[in-house]
């Protein structure tokens, strides 16, 4: 207890501690002028003592009500001393204590500062500690808190939207994103979200670093919520041993050999399991993955299951017995909790035979029962009973053998010929759109071309996402209903087209990326598109990589070479798979290409023949290649091979 009656106690560990202030020079200084002033406040501290009698209000005309004063309530204790200090030495009949046989309370001081709400902050507001006794209590009092740092963390994982995504692709993405190996306890789905547990703080910091950072196929990011949890109840309720070793003793009992089935149907009831007090409650991940483990070491070529009157309400437990037993034929869930037909989506991968649903609630969701029958061959379409009842066969293309898509195709381009051509025009595109000054690709656009760029729809504020940037000049005609705007951001004549192009964040393509198709050909006109990745250079987000489809409508320009008539750009976020991939493979240097050097009057004659034939650069070189630099043979050969109709349109489309 202080000199001034008050007392001052926190918890901490066994013994006492009695802090001193030992501050030096200013600091001590201020400390005894704030200790002198606060005992001479505390001298005047007796105007409030009881030696003056405590007036009390008046009330008014004859009947006085009780007033807020008089009344026996707790005061809050607020100030440096406590509640009001009227209240606060009144007895509960109003009388004034004058004695030290009381419990001890703090003597209130009008100057004094608030304490601290905290019971660790034991400093003053310079920084030191007070001058103030703390007793610390024992360690047997703290007993709880310290068990409780004892058990291992566990943290809850929850993927919102996950149900969309397969397990295996999820949590592969995860495990090569993250930068810890980690083990998923009872991955499941609920409602829409997709949750597993994590069991140390080091795997959930990994895990909350790559949210965001996977990208599925819609385009959309994946988010990672991490919440620390109690343990997981396939953790906390695990079987022993010696309960399991009784469990697979049951299972063996009900297992019949010559029909390869097993009849659990009200296991929880087993009088053998009851004798032994031990509770298989199929609900429970704990017991359902005991039961699944020891089908797929001891009966994995099972074919009939009989899970009937186990109170089943969701069958996500039941999803790993699809690769454990895949030749599973009969399955019976009757007289079960499902209520919806959406429950079965979980066990579709069977490719069941037989199936009994009756008796659980999803069976009173439809109008008929043929609008039953064909909700269930939805999710089995090679059912032929249900519930006990024929249907008639099913419709279906049964092919055994697994059938593969065909692997993606690279660039298409026609002909050799137009893949020079769009080769070499990309090259040099791009080249001077990723340099600083893109005011040189006016040579590449028509008096009157015409750009767009879309980026794809989001529920997010457009404005905020990481396409932000583009958002303002996006011309996606789905979303975008206004005529007057779509016509606004559709830019006209080469002059706003590129100085439209001007204005979008600096990039660098990566050129090993491309893939080029080419969907349209003719003698005046070469429609192609162009896949591929770049990244920004000079914004917030340069580490972001985008994913672009370019079109580009363009025709023959004389020497110019092509001319861009049409440019519709679109850019999206990249995928994880488009991420990894990019700027991996250097880009081909012109070093590189097999063009062979000319000498100055070989030069001179592939110029004059050009121009003499009409031909591009390309087939006038060819020309007199095959000709040995013969220019006479070379032209006799030319009109020749002319006359008959044997040189190609694409000889005479000169490139940019």
């Amino acid at each position: 207890m202080a000199e001034d009656g008050r007392h001052y106690s926190a918890p901490q560990r066994s013994g006492s501690v009695n802090y001193q202030f030992q501050g030096k020079g200013t600091d001590q200084g201020r400390w005894n002028w704030r200790k002198e002033k606060g005992d001479r406040y505390g001298e005047h501290d007796d105007r409030v003592s009881g030696n003056f009698p405590i007036r009390k209000k008046k009330g008014r005309g004859p009947f006085r009500w009780k007033m807020y004063s008089d009344a026996n309530h707790k005061p809050r204790n607020r100030g440096g001393g406590g509640g009001n200090p009227r209240l606060r030495f009144e007895d509960e009949d109003g009388d004034v204590a004058m004695n030290d046989h009381d419990a001890p309370r703090p003597r209130f001081s009008p100057y004094g500062s608030r304490p601290s709400r905290r019971p660790g902050n034991w400093h003053d507001s310079e920084g030191g500690p007070s001058n103030i006794h703390v007793t610390v209590k024992p360690n047997s009092e703290r007993g709880s808190s310290n068990n409780a740092n004892t058990r291992r963390n566990w943290f809850k994982i929850t993927i919102p939207y996950g149900k969309k995504y397969d397990k295996t692709w999820l949590l592969s993405n995860l495990q090569s994103m993250s930068s810890v190996p980690f083990n998923p306890v009872q991955f499941h789905y609920d409602g829409n979200k997709a949750l597993f547990y994590v069991e140390d703080s080091t795997t959930a910091n990994a895990l909350k670093q790559v949210s965001r950072r996977i990208i599925d196929k819609d385009l959309y990011r994946v988010v990672i919520i991490i919440n620390q949890s109690a343990p997981p109840s396939s953790v906390s309720n695990e079987l022993k041993a010696e309960e399991i070793v009784h469990i697979k003793q049951c299972m063996s009992k009900r297992y019949d050999g010559s029909q390869q089935a097993l009849d659990l149907n009200t296991v929880r009831s087993d009088p053998d399991l009851v004798s032994q007090n031990i509770e298989v409650v199929l609900n429970r991940r704990n017991s359902m993955s005991t039961v699944v483990k020891i089908i797929e070491e001891n009966i994995p070529e099972l074919l009939s299951l009989n899970l009937g009157n186990n109170k089943l309400y969701r069958l996500e437990d039941l999803t790993d017995l699809i690769s454990k037993a895949p030749g599973l034929k009969i399955l019976n869930l009757s007289r079960n909790e499902l209520k919806s037909e959406r429950d079965l989506d979980k066990i579709k991968g069977f490719k069941l035979e037989e199936l009994w649903l009756e008796g659980n609630p999803l069976c009173g969701n439809f109008r008929d029962q043929a609008t039953y029958v064909s909700a269930v061959r939805e999710k089995f379409p090679k059912l032929l009973r249900l519930d006990g009842h024929d249907l008639p066969p099913p419709i279906s293309f049964d092919v055994e053998t697994p059938t593969t898509l065909p692997s993606c195709k690279g660039s298409y381009f026609g002909t050799e010929e137009i893949k020079v051509i769009v080769t070499r025009f990309i090259q040099q595109y791009y080249s001077v759109y990723d340099s600083t000054d893109r005011q040189g690709l006016l040579d590449a656009y028509h008096d009157t071309a015409c750009c767009s760029l879309s980026i794809p729809f989001t529920q997010q504020n457009p404005a905020r996402s990481s396409l932000g940037e583009y958002f303002k000049e996006s011309r996606n005609v789905k979303r975008l209903k206004d005529p007057t705007l779509r016509a606004r951001l559709l830019k006209h004549t080469r002059l706003n087209v590129v100085a439209f192009l001007n204005e979008l964040p600096k990039t660098q393509h990566d050129t090993a990326s491309f893939i080029v198709d080419v969907s349209t050909q003719t003698n005046t006109l070469l429609c192609f598109t162009v896949h591929g990745v770049f990244k920004e250079v000079d914004s917030k987000s340069r580490e972001s990589v985008r994913a672009f489809s370019r079109v580009f409508v363009a025709v023959p320009a004389g020497n110019a070479g092509l001319c861009i008539v049409n440019d519709q750009l679109f850019i999206r976020n990249a995928t994880t798979e488009e991420i990894r991939k990019a700027f991996v493979t250097p880009a081909p240097t012109p070093s590189s290409s097999p063009v062979p050097t000319l000498t100055a009057p070989q030069q001179e004659m592939l110029q004059l023949f050009s121009q003499q034939s009409s031909m591009n650069i390309e087939w006038s070189q060819k020309c007199l290649q095959d000709n040995d630099w013969d220019f006479n043979q070379a032209a006799q050969i030319f009109t020749q091979l002319k006359a008959e109709g044997k040189i190609p349109e694409i000889a005479f489309v000169r490139q940019l």
